[in-house]
């Protein structure tokens, strides 16, 4: 089994992603900016339906297994929008020796049309949406590279193109294309994929739609537990192969 750090874990898509990955008795690291609600999820996924279903232990005659407390799961309280200050939280929990994959699916968003947008908001939106997830893969490559590990960022449609009102996000989503296709291309023993989702039935999504003055329907988006099992099947495809780019939208 591996160990996978996720960033935005108690956002919609992030805690999919690691619900699966715990099924599948992964090691985890949840990163987010409420230690709170790191803590309520760690506790959630200790529990329940997410504990792994098969333990396979080794034993010999007469001996009776060890009892299993499942895989480890660490929380890391992060604030993406001071990306100074992720090295020093990263350093006091102690990093990883080795990372087999991290996903990236941290994320804000506010709508506004350009004439409108201050700076403080588009220092914001580039913070956490492309100069986090730029810091956290420079600081975590070390663990990346000793396990040739898989990064995963989790982009947007809006990364592909630009409307009206989104321009803040659309710029640092199509900068996080950018860094994902510069670490494909600088790191080979890597593999790096990007998912681009469609509008998902999230938090984030339910905040648009009332930014927009739209009622919220989740029936009208795809579910985070749909993006994230496109995201895993990615993470699991072998070794002589990778998803690059995958792009996934609402039926």
């Amino acid at each position: 089994m591996g160990t996978y750090l996720i960033t935005g874990a108690t956002g919609g898509i992030g805690a999919a992603v690691a619900e699966l990955l715990r099924e599948r008795g992964h090691d985890l690291i949840l990163t987010g900016r409420s230690a709170e609600r790191l803590d309520d999820l760690a506790t959630r996924l200790r529990a329940g339906a997410h504990v792994a279903t098969q333990l396979i232990a080794t034993v010999g005659p007469g001996q009776t297994p060890a009892p299993s407390a499942g895989p480890a799961i660490r929380t890391i309280p992060l604030d993406l929008t001071e990306p100074r200050r992720i090295e020093a939280a990263l350093a006091l929990d102690g990093p990883p020796a080795r990372l087999d994959g991290l996903v990236h699916a941290a994320g804000m968003v506010h709508l506004s049309p350009v004439a409108e947008l201050e700076a403080d908001e588009w220092i914001e939106h580039l913070s956490v949406n492309l100069v986090s997830a730029a810091e956290m893969t420079r600081l975590l490559l070390p663990a990346l590279r000793a396990a040739e590990g898989h990064v995963v960022f989790v982009n947007s449609t809006a990364g592909l193109r630009a409307n009206p009102e989104w321009s803040a996000y659309a710029a640092s989503k199509f900068g996080l294309r950018a860094l994902a296709d510069s670490l494909r291309a600088e790191e080979p023993a890597l593999r790096v994929t990007t998912v681009y989702p469609g509008r998902t039935a999230t938090e984030m999504q339910r905040r648009v739609r009332a930014q927009e003055g739209h009622p919220y329907a989740e029936d009208d988006f795809a579910a985070p537990g749909t993006v994230a099992r496109v995201l895993v099947a990615a993470l699991e495809t072998p070794r002589d192969a990778v998803v690059s780019d995958v792009t996934v939208r609402p039926h």
